[in-house]
């Protein structure tokens, strides 16, 4: 996924920038909540990270205006507030899961996986499709019975297909998803990445659509 990080926490935000990359997602990082509109403004991104209290405001009303305006972008709360007053007031605000700093890493992992699979109308972490088994909670594929080892882009890519099932994805798209603003990007990075899926899980598991993108095909 591509996931905007809202966090002026500067160690706290590079370990947890550190996570999301080690995932397999993207990430952007903001530090203040107007880089942070700046950045919602010229980017679509699959989940916000967004602590409450920035140098230049609180992030309940953020996420408020963010709601307001139509922007059903998921949204976990990332704070040092644990009263329980602060997570009902993040909650009605329109937040998806909301968690107290300090946490560990791999749950927050694990709650962005579970969340995204809500978003997705899928909250099962397992899918069948063909003769392929993907278990989404473990980033995991196993073809026949066999497992299948994916690079970190690999499964983000393919993530990104079983996600949205029938549905084209444009180049466009899918490399928005796998890179941050910051990334360079080859322009035959998305075929490469195709078709390392295709020798690995089958030449039918994504079907091309010349001109237009990719969707997922029925092995």
């Amino acid at each position: 996924m591509r996931i905007l990080l809202i966090e002026d926490d500067t160690v706290l935000g590079a370990a947890v920038a550190d996570q999301l990359r080690a995932d397999g997602h993207s990430a952007d990082w903001a530090k203040r909540l107007d880089a942070a509109d700046d950045t919602l403004a010229v980017g679509a991104f699959d989940l916000v990270l967004l602590d409450l209290m920035l140098p230049d405001g609180r992030g309940i009303p953020f996420l408020r205006r963010m709601r307001a305006r139509g922007d059903a972008t998921p949204v976990i709360i990332l704070t040092a507030l644990d009263q329980v007053s602060d997570r009902i007031e993040g909650l009605n605000a329109g937040a998806d899961d909301y968690m107290v700093k300090p946490f560990d890493l791999d749950e927050l992992s694990a709650r962005i996986g579970s969340v995204a699979r809500r978003y997705a109308g899928n909250p099962n972490p397992l899918i069948h499709l063909g003769p392929l088994e993907i278990d989404l909670a473990a980033k995991a594929v196993r073809r026949d019975g066999r497992p299948v080892t994916l690079t970190h882009r690999e499964w983000a890519l393919f993530e990104a297909f079983v996600q949205a099932p029938g549905r084209l994805l444009s180049k466009a798209q899918l490399e928005e998803r796998l890179y941050s603003f910051d990334d360079s990007i080859e322009s035959n990075t998305i075929e490469v990445h195709v078709s390392r899926l295709r020798k690995k899980l089958g030449r039918a598991v994504i079907d091309t659509e010349r001109g237009l993108g990719y969707r997922l095909g029925s092995p």
